[in-house]
């Protein structure tokens, strides 16, 4: 059975068939559009929400607590008097162990815990007591296999020292294949974790993880989370400060109960001697008496008080319990990891609207060509008796064809791919479950303005056509009439110009809208491409600028007394330089309402603090610590909203709070710093507090060091006993260019896409300008111009506007990139706006790649036009 089509319908499906090159043009652009739009807005959501189904599928703990004198099953059930709340201790430590005996996070494995559940690569738990699972970490970086044998160190508190790998696994704990924390013990650095049965441990449990079930809702980095976390907190605050308390009272009592027999024994011999004197004194009438045997036994017995009241005293410091709270954010890459998907939602914010609003506009400019070109068509509908709906109609659903299709493949495919492709290249450092959902929002607003850029430019245009008469309409629109050009009234250069350059100069002034269309089109395409490069090169740059022309240390070295001890063993080592004292502490620092946490005070002993940190301000001018008030970072400055010339509060580490005033602003990228000379110091701490700066880090020039060199340094500086722990920049670096790594490939996909984006742009917009100028190609060509003549009479003016869309480019990509580095800065990292040469030269080589396909492609359609058709007459 055969339906018959309505006239309309079959003109609608006639008009798609006879121009497929521009309707598949306007759903491409559309598809694009959609798919950068929708997609790169679902990758930061996707990444957190992957997070947060990965922690909860494994019963990441919301809250953990370390306590200096252990946990026992009183705590746990302390824990668990706060509504929802799960918790269990576990046996905890850093040690060292392994090859080159490097630093290691043990915990005890219990088979009936609930919390914080290991996801296996490869191997089993353990099952008996000399076995051990390390982290997947220890295989793919330090090549560790299953059944070899692993040895703690010999201060490793374990039953046994050496245990067999039995498997290999992830932790929820450490979501972060590349950070496992600082420790006290080996180098400094956690390499990696390990689990053994928690009954080889001779320590009490340090740690008590709790989970709370009404928290399992959330995402783990919305507001919304942290909000209900907080109060969480603060409830089990409260139940431990009493058990805090009690434990310490417990702790005491059972001191106590130790050293009382010894008590017992002492208060008895005083009694017994206290008798003899008596006795001896009512021998002698009354008169003190005494002999040097009872002296001696008394010094003894109060020498014996003594020490036994210094155990008390002793005991009475080792019983107190004090308990420190962690929570997500605290374990290493957690806030990294959020940082990181910010960024790509600050991104996601700003470029692919730009690139959407690039699409729609040439999209616009596409439909509306269209309908002005369908005038006669229009016309004849007219005169046949069609009223303006029916005829409007035709076209706004070959646009709405067009939105739809293009609108919803782009938003599907692009939610759907995008997220998985980066959630794919976070997987090789992070183990996540990808979990993506359907961005309805996004997908609502990238279809809206689909519509708007389709059926909206339809709509406008039909209107206005429709205002006109069907005997107008039918005839060919009046071409603009011929102006003189500024370019003509100079007239040296004028005259020199042949006659085919003439022509083209006086097109691209005569067709002003389609000069500035295709001005935007490549302008916006090229801008797209050097924002790409743009963003990579300055996510590098903070990290090579802080760690190469401000930071020219390369390691700090944490003292524990006086620092002759560490600088002897520094200088025996062959790759040391110099080094110099500073007091390092850190500090909150308030203006106004604002504040920032956790700012890193330097005040350096000596004058040759410039050979170890470059202090400049952000023009480049060299700053030397002034005798009063600070120098204080850049970011930092910025998160306050201070100036130089401003006082700010400072508290350091002990509640000690003053005023200073901020002499100048130093030029910063990672972290936040105040530098203080220490003139400068003395007279802020000193005379308020009497608090003096006191040498307790040396900032260590190195050369060139392996990683086995630096740990082995970090080793000896350690077994000295005069340092805590030394923090190498290398680290640091390694970090950062961890985070611009995984970046990159999401910088490729925008280079990619605005590729792709512009190509289409360029074709479509020539494909207009050809189609709007066929009778005038024909003339050319009948007055007998040769095929690569006439393909040149129109790709002169696409070179020209190429040039000028690429200047332009250069200029929004610029604007472009420092709005999307401003957005994705957080509060450790600012990017210095940086776009190195081969970025320019990508840019450039791809427009002219573009332009020269186009012209390529244009010349093939030329030279099969049929002249006849295009010159024939139509009044």
């Amino acid at each position: 059975m055969v339906i018959a089509m309505k006239p309309m319908t079959k003109n609608l499906w006639r008009e798609i068939r006879a121009s497929k090159g521009r309707f598949i043009a306007i759903i491409l652009i559309i598809l694009m559009g959609c798919l950068i739009f929708v997609g790169v807005r679902a990758a930061g959501p996707g990444l957190n929400e992957s997070l947060t189904t990965t922690v909860q599928k494994a019963k990441l703990s919301d809250v953990q607590l370390m306590s200096t004198t252990g946990f026992t099953r009183k705590d746990v059930k302390a824990a668990e008097t706060v509504a929802g709340a799960q918790a269990e201790a576990t046996k905890f430590t850093y040690v060292t162990g392994g090859r080159n005996a490097l630093a290691v996070a043990l915990y005890g494995y219990d088979r009936q815990a609930n919390l914080n559940q290991l996801t296996l690569r490869s191997g089993h738990l353990p099952r008996s007591k000399t076995q051990v699972v390390l982290d997947y970490r220890a295989k793919s970086e330090y090549n560790y296999k299953l059944g070899q044998k692993f040895t703690f160190g010999k201060t490793s508190a374990l039953k046994h020292r050496t245990y067999t790998i039995v498997g290999f696994a992830d932790s929820p704990q450490y979501i972060d294949n590349g950070l496992r924390g600082a420790a006290n013990v080996g180098d400094g650095t956690v390499r990696f974790f390990a689990y053994v049965p928690q009954s080889q441990m001779t320590i009490p449990a340090s740690l008590l993880s709790v989970r709370f079930k009404s928290l399992q809702g959330h995402n783990t980095y919305a507001d919304s989370y942290k909000k209900a976390r907080n109060q969480k907190l603060k409830q089990l605050k409260t139940v431990f400060k009493k058990r805090a308390t009690t434990r310490s009272a417990d702790l005491y009592q059972q001191a106590l109960a130790k050293i009382a027999p010894q008590q017992a024994k002492i208060t008895a011999a005083q009694k017994q001697l206290q008798q003899a004197q008596a006795q001896m004194s009512q021998a002698s009438g009354g008169q003190v008496t005494t002999t040097p045997e009872i002296t001696a036994q008394l010094t003894q017995l109060k020498a014996a008080q003594a020490k036994l009241d210094a155990a008390k005293t002793k005991a009475k410091a080792q019983t107190k319990t004090t308990y420190t709270y962690q929570d997500r954010s605290d374990l290493p890459g957690f806030s990294a990891y959020g940082e990181s998907s910010d960024r790509i939602a600050a991104i996601a914010n700003v470029f692919p609207v730009f690139f959407f609003l690039i699409a729609a506009l040439i999209t616009f400019t596409t439909i509306t060509r269209m309908v002005e070109e369908a005038r006669g068509q229009i016309g004849t509908f007219k005169a046949l008796g069609y009223g303006k709906w029916a005829i409007a109609k035709n076209y706004l659903e070959y646009a709405l064809i067009a939105a739809i299709v293009g609108g919803l493949v782009g938003s599907v495919f692009g939610n759907e791919t995008l997220p998985r492709f980066i959630l794919a290249l976070y997987g090789q450092t992070i183990p996540m479950i990808a979990t993506v959902r359907m961005q309805w929002a996004s997908l609502a607003l990238a279809l809206g303005f689909s519509l708007i850029a389709t059926v909206g430019a339809a709509a406008f245009v039909v209107r206005r056509e429709l205002q006109e008469g069907p005997a107008a309409l039918m005839l060919p629109k009046a071409p603009k009439s011929a102006k003189r050009i500024l370019l003509e009234r100079i007239t040296p250069l004028w005259t020199r110009l042949n006659f085919n350059q003439k022509v083209s100069y006086r097109n691209l002034f005569r067709y002003k809208s389609r000069m500035v269309m295709s001005i935007i089109g490549i302008a916006g395409g090229c801008a797209l491409i050097l924002t790409g490069f743009g963003i990579r090169d300055s996510i590098i740059a903070s990290g090579t600028r802080q760690y190469g022309d401000i930071v020219k240390y390369q390691a700090v070295v944490s003292l524990k007394g006086q620092a002759k001890k560490a600088q002897a063993v520094l200088a025996d080592d062959s790759k040391y330089q110099s080094s110099t004292k500073v007091m390092a502490d850190t500090a909150k620092v308030r203006f106004g309402d604002e504040s920032v946490a956790s700012v890193n005070v330097f005040t350096p002993k000596t004058d040759d603090f410039s050979h170890y940190i470059h202090l400049s301000t952000p023009q480049g001018n060299a700053i030397k610590l002034p005798q009063q008030g600070a120098v204080i970072s850049q970011k930092t400055a910025t998160l306050l909203g201070a100036k130089a010339g401003d006082r700010v509060s400072v508290t350091i580490t002990g509640g000690k709070r003053v005023s200073l005033k901020i002499a100048a602003i130093t030029k910063n990228y990672i972290g936040d710093y105040l530098y203080l000379s220490a003139a400068a110091y003395h007279k802020a701490w000193h005379k308020a507090w009497h608090k003096a700066a006191t040498s307790n880090a040396l900032l260590v020039r190195l050369a060139h060091q392996s990683d086995h060199q630096r740990n082995t340094l970090a080793h000896r500086l350690l077994k000295s006993g005069a340092v805590l722990g030394t923090s190498f920049v290398a680290d640091q670096k390694a970090t950062i260019d961890n985070m611009s790594s995984t970046l990159n490939p999401v910088v490729m996909i925008f280079i990619v896409m605005s590729g792709l984006l512009s190509f289409v742009v360029m074709y479509n917009l020539t494909n207009i300008n050809v189609s709007e100028r066929i009778r005038e190609l024909s003339t050319v060509k009948v007055l007998g111009f040769y095929d690569r003549e006439v393909t040149m009479y129109v790709s002169r003016e696409n070179i020209v506007l190429t040039l000028i869309g690429i200047i332009f480019g250069y200029g929004v990509g610029n604007a472009l990139t420092w709005y999307i580095l401003r957005q994705a800065t957080t509060a450790q990292v600012m990017f210095p706006l940086t776009i190195h040469w081969p970025g320019y030269v990508a840019a450039a080589v791809l427009m002219a790649v573009f332009t020269g396909v186009v012209i390529l492609v244009t010349h093939k359609r030329l030279q099969h036009v049929d002249m006849v058709s295009a010159l024939k007459a139509t009044e």
